[in-house]
């Protein structure tokens, strides 16, 4: 597990999609869960600084992509945490209906070979259903949920006001050359994503926690802000 700043955290060697904890006053919340074995990896982790499975109070999920919420199941039962997500992406999150996909004919070559046919996750219950601009106070000092749909319909980001705080989930990845656009045979509205991307380019945020790739930990407003400048809808 490694500092991102005080309080704020990111698991290791989670396989694919960033897990994040935040360390509050009841417990720690953390921010989606990974691909299945990852929940493994949450859990030794957490044992590792002295904490318990019961410790996770809550787990929020910006979509229900795999690599995101796959080990959710696991975690929900070890913790008996409260779950997270937006009320548009409930139903996949649950496994009641499959992950939306683009359609493939109109993918360009790459992404056709990308391309993985929808099924449902394994899914488990969500607690609390969420919509833009709702506050999740218990966590981080009070979390506001953000919609930021495109690469799922219901995606949601998690901002943190007075830390300026953001948590991006997919809306965009960080790679080594930089900012990038998610991979657009996972993504049903590609448009919609990047005005998603200009919404969150808006905020003054100082850190930024990506889906994939290394968080930013100063002046992410300047650099979301530039990429967000190159995107034409």
């Amino acid at each position: 597990m490694q500092l991102i700043i005080p309080g704020l955290y990111q698991f290791t060697n989670t396989i694919a999609g960033r897990i994040y904890m935040i360390a509050d006053p009841d417990g720690v919340t953390l921010v989606d869960t990974g691909m299945r074995p990852a929940a493994d990896i949450v859990l030794d982790q957490l044992a590792a600084t002295g904490r318990r499975p019961t410790d996770i109070k809550r787990i929020l999920i910006t979509h229900a992509h795999p690599d995101h919420a796959d080990g959710l199941p696991k975690l929900k039962e070890a913790s008996g945490a409260q779950v997270i997500a937006s009320a548009v992406e409930s139903p996949f999150v649950q496994g009641q209906q499959p992950v939306p996909r683009p359609n493939r004919d109109d993918l360009p070559s790459l992404a056709k070979l990308m391309y993985l046919p929808s099924t449902p996750l394994a899914g488990a219950p969500v607690d609390r259903e969420v919509n833009d601009g709702d506050i999740i106070a218990e966590a981080m000092g009070g979390l506001q949920v953000i919609a930021t749909p495109g690469h799922a319909p219901g995606h949601v980001s998690y901002w943190q006001p007075q830390q300026r705080v953001l948590f991006v989930g997919d809306v965009m990845m960080r790679l080594p050359w930089g900012l990038s656009l998610p991979v657009a045979a996972y993504t049903p509205d590609m448009d919609e994503n990047k005005r998603s991307i200009k919404r969150l380019a808006e905020l003054d945020a100082r850190v930024a926690c990506f889906g994939h790739g290394p968080p930013i930990r100063q002046s992410a407003a300047s650099i979301i802000r530039e990429f967000a400048q190159t995107l034409t809808v």
